[in-house]
């Protein structure tokens, strides 16, 4: 889902700076408020395990890819703020140190991914793990995989909407929502079951060594 730079059109990604900027300034003071040093190990270790799996990318028609993201797992497992925090710090780093996602599409990226994204997989794992905690991990990946998915799919789809010449033609992504949205969710969706496993998996093995050794949120 990393959109490279020139997908996404002025109009669009300006403002997403703006909204980003926001949360970003708030999301630092939370986290910084929140966080205790007992967990920051813990949060550092499941950053950087999203980073390495973003990495591990399908390509897809039209330029973008399907790949696992982490944002379920921080979600569920250290809330809302962190989790954006951290998946847009690993969203920076991969489009500034290796091309991985674009500049100019960041705060989109950051924004469908890390905010959108994380908040989802936060709900559904609030809502669901008093009674179903293997349901509440497991719905908190595959949400926090899919729902990205769909943000990105309309904003591409949009372009053509947004920015096109006297003629009508596109001058950014050239493709519309008959494209994106079956190109982007058919095979989130279906990577979404593999992202769900992996937080279950993931959560189940904190909630073990949290038990042992202490320290996660």
């Amino acid at each position: 889902m990393h959109i490279p730079d020139g997908f996404i059109a002025p109009q669009m990604y300006l403002p997403l700076y703006g909204v980003a900027a926001g949360l970003w300034a708030y999301g630092a003071k939370r986290v910084g408020r929140e966080l205790d040093e007992s967990g920051l190990p813990w949060l550092a270790a499941l950053t950087a395990g999203a980073f390495a799996l973003s990495f591990i990318a399908l390509p897809l028609p039209g330029g973008a890819s399907a790949h696992v993201t982490g944002v379920g797992l921080l979600a569920a497992r250290f809330g809302l703020w962190q989790a954006f925090m951290a998946a847009s710090l690993v969203f920076a780093l991969q489009a500034l140190l290796f091309g991985d996602g674009g500049v100019t599409t960041l705060p989109l990226n950051a924004l469908a991914m890390g905010f959108a994204g994380a908040a989802a997989a936060r709900g559904a794992f609030l809502l669901l793990r008093g009674r179903f905690p293997a349901a509440a991990w497991f719905l908190a990946g595959w949400i926090g995989l899919f729902l990205p998915s769909v943000l990105i799919a309309l904003a591409l789809g949009a372009q053509p909407l947004i920015a096109h010449d006297a003629a009508g033609r596109p001058l950014y992504f050239p493709l519309g929502w008959s494209v994106t949205l079956p190109a982007l969710l058919i095979p989130h969706a279906l990577l979404g079951l593999g992202e769900g496993a992996l937080t279950l998996l993931g959560g189940r093995l904190m909630e073990r060594l949290h038990a042992r050794y202490g320290g996660v949120a």
